[in-house]
């Protein structure tokens, strides 16, 4: 019975444990191609958290700086400002694409061609603000793409 119940316990524990991991699945991860001496680029893809969490950074060692970004309109002007974090609500889709939320890639060290692959790293926290973080591969789309689609 005590090893029963110590089973029950170590179940309960980490069954807690997975709860509070903030569990993000990345899907359709892209990344906006550039032109010479272009110094900054997007990066677009779609997030659904298991709980609800945050994107508070972005890294890639292509980029001399990355930042989370929102475009929206202001008097009938479109702005885009970089935020601090990106709300993850648990269970549903977030999608960052052109126009919208996005990250940005700033301080490019080399241009970014169709075909490349670009590494990103997401570092993601939960509402018992541990972080985690996210290896990404992100596949380079052509200049003129909207929705990352060649």
């Amino acid at each position: 019975m005590k090893n029963s119940l110590r089973l029950l316990f170590i179940s309960i524990c980490l069954a807690a444990s997975a709860a509070s991991n903030a569990e993000v699945v990345v899907k359709d991860a892209w990344v906006r191609a550039t032109v010479p001496q272009q110094k900054a680029t997007g990066a677009f893809m779609k997030l659904q958290a298991g709980a609800d969490a945050r994107l508070v950074e972005v890294q890639s060692p292509i980029a001399g700086s990355a930042e989370i970004h929102e475009m929206k309109m202001d008097s009938n002007v479109m702005k885009m400002r970089q935020v601090q974090g990106l709300d993850l609500p648990g269970g549903k889709e977030v999608e960052l694409r052109p126009g919208s939320f996005h990250l940005m890639l700033l301080g490019l060290k080399a241009p970014v061609k169709v075909g490349d692959v670009v590494p990103l790293v997401l570092i993601i926290e939960g509402r018992d603000k541990k972080r985690e973080t996210i290896e990404v591969k992100a596949q380079v789309r052509p200049l003129n793409s909207a929705d990352g689609k060649m």
